[in-house]
C-alpha cells in the first residue's frame, strides 16, 4: 500500500501529507492549499519550485521547456508532476501568501449537459447542470477538469459564470480544434441530457482585491477561449459593484471570431470605468473600423505607462508569452501580472 509523507512548504511554513500515488499539487489542492499552477501537465512551469530537503522525488512525464534537464539536476521540480517517497521541504518560488490558505477543497460531480451553442464558427458555449444536492464551490476565474467519456483523458476548461450556488450551472467557452479529443467529441457527439464527470476547482486566475491599492487599474488581455475566465472576472466585478478602472483588450483574427459583444457592451454600461477594445489581426476588406494588428501591438499603442496597474492575461501560449513581458516593460509590477496560458495537450517527456 502506498505510503504518505510530509511535505513542508517554505517560506510560508505550511505542511501537508502527500500520498505516493498523488502529485504534490493534487494533494495540496485536495486539502484546500492554493498553490500557483497552470496547466497541471508539466508544460507551463507555473508550479516550478525548489527542493530544499529530501531528494526521493519522481516526476511524471513533463516538457523540458517547463523544466530543462540542468534545472532538474540543480534541484528544481514541477509540483504538478512530482511524487514524493520521503519527507521533503520545498521552496515555493511563485506564490501569493494571502491566497495560499484560501483554497477550496477539490470536489467531484456528474453533471448533465443542458446545451452546447456556437458563439463563433469554432467556439462553443457549453452549459452543464450539477446534481441538485451538489455544492460545487469555485472562485471566479477558476477551472475544472472534464473527463472524456470512453477514455482515461481529461481536459481543463475555465468557468465563464461566477457561481453555481443558485443556478446549479457551469458555463464554458470551448474552442473546437480539428484534431481535439474533447472538442471534436463536444462538436460531433455530445448531446443535451448526456452526463460528464467534472473535478475541481483548480487555478489561481482569480481577481485580487488589492487591499493595499483598492483603486489600482486593471488591464485584461485575452484571445480565443481565453474569453471565458476574463468574462467571468468582469461579470464578478459587475455583481460585486467593483468600480476599478479596467480595459479589456481582446484579440481575434476576423470579425466572425468575435463573441459576447452585446454582453461586453452592457458591461461597459454596468461598469462605468470599463472599456472593451477588440482588435482583428486579419480584418480583410470588410467594414471593420476598430483596432487592427496583434493584440499586444494594440496594447502598446494605447498604453505607454502602466505603473501601478494589475494585469490579467489569458489565451493561447504565443499571445501570453508576448503579453507578459510587454506589460512588465510598460510598468506593471511582475507580481501583479496574472496569467492563464491555455496550453495544448501534446507530447511531453
Amino acid at each position: 500500500m502506498p505510503g504518505k509523507h510530509v511535505v513542508r512548504f517554505e517560506p510560508v511554513g505550511i505542511e501537508i501529507e502527500v500520498g505516493e500515488e498523488q502529485t504534490v499539487l493534487r494533494a495540496a489542492a485536495e486539502q484546500g492549499i492554493m498553490l500557483m499552477h497552470g496547466c497541471k501537465e508539466g508544460q507551463c512551469s507555473s508550479c516550478k519550485s525548489f527542493l530544499l530537503e529530501g531528494d526521493d522525488v519522481e516526476l511524471d512525464r513533463y516538457s523540458t521547456f517547463a523544466l530543462p534537464d540542468f534545472e532538474r539536476e540543480e534541484g528544481f521540480t514541477l509540483l504538478c508532476r512530482a511524487h514524493v517517497y520521503e519527507d521533503v521541504t520545498i521552496e515555493l518560488l511563485n506564490y501569493d501568501e494571502d491566497m495560499i490558505r484560501s483554497g477550496l477543497p477539490i470536489q467531484e460531480a456528474v453533471a448533465e449537459v443542458v446545451s452546447k451553442d456556437p458563439v463563433t464558427h469554432d467556439m462553443r458555449r457549453l452549459v452543464l447542470r450539477l446534481p441538485g444536492n451538489a455544492e460545487f464551490k469555485f472562485f471566479p476565474g477558476q477551472y475544472v477538469d472534464i473527463a472524456i467519456p470512453g477514455t482515461n483523458e481529461t481536459r481543463s476548461f475555465s468557468m465563464a459564470n461566477t457561481s453555481a450556488r443558485e443556478s446549479g450551472l457551469l458555463e464554458f467557452v470551448i474552442k473546437v480544434y480539428p484534431d481535439g479529443l474533447f472538442s471534436q467529441f463536444l462538436d460531433t457527439k455530445l448531446q443535451a441530457g448526456d452526463q460528464l464527470h467534472v473535478t475541481g476547482p483548480f487555478g489561481v486566475f482569480t481577481l485580487r482585491d488589492a487591499a493595499k491599492t483598492p483603486d489600482a487599474p486593471i488591464v485584461f488581455v485575452g484571445g480565443g477561449a481565453g474569453m471565458a475566465p476574463i468574462l467571468c472576472l468582469l461579470r464578478s466585478m459587475a455583481e460585486r459593484g467593483i468600480s476599478r478602472p479596467a480595459v479589456y483588450y481582446y484579440g481575434a483574427r476576423r470579425r466572425h471570431d468575435l463573441c459576447f459583444e452585446a454582453e461586453l457592451s452592457s458591461l461597459e454600461r454596468a461598469l462605468p470605468d470599463f472599456r472593451y477594445v477588440p482588435a482583428l489581426s486579419e480584418p480583410g476588406d470588410g467594414d471593420w473600423d476598430g483596432e487592427t494588428g496583434l493584440i499586444t501591438d494594440v496594447v502598446a499603442r494605447h498604453r505607454r505607462d502602466l505603473t501601478g496597474t494589475h494585469a490579467y492575461v489569458c489565451g493561447p501560449p504565443p499571445m501570453v508569452e508576448a503579453a507578459v513581458p510587454l506589460l512588465t516593460r510598460l510598468g506593471v509590477p511582475e507580481k501583479h501580472v496574472y496569467f492563464d496560458k491555455f496550453t495544448f495537450t501534446e507530447e511531453t517527456r
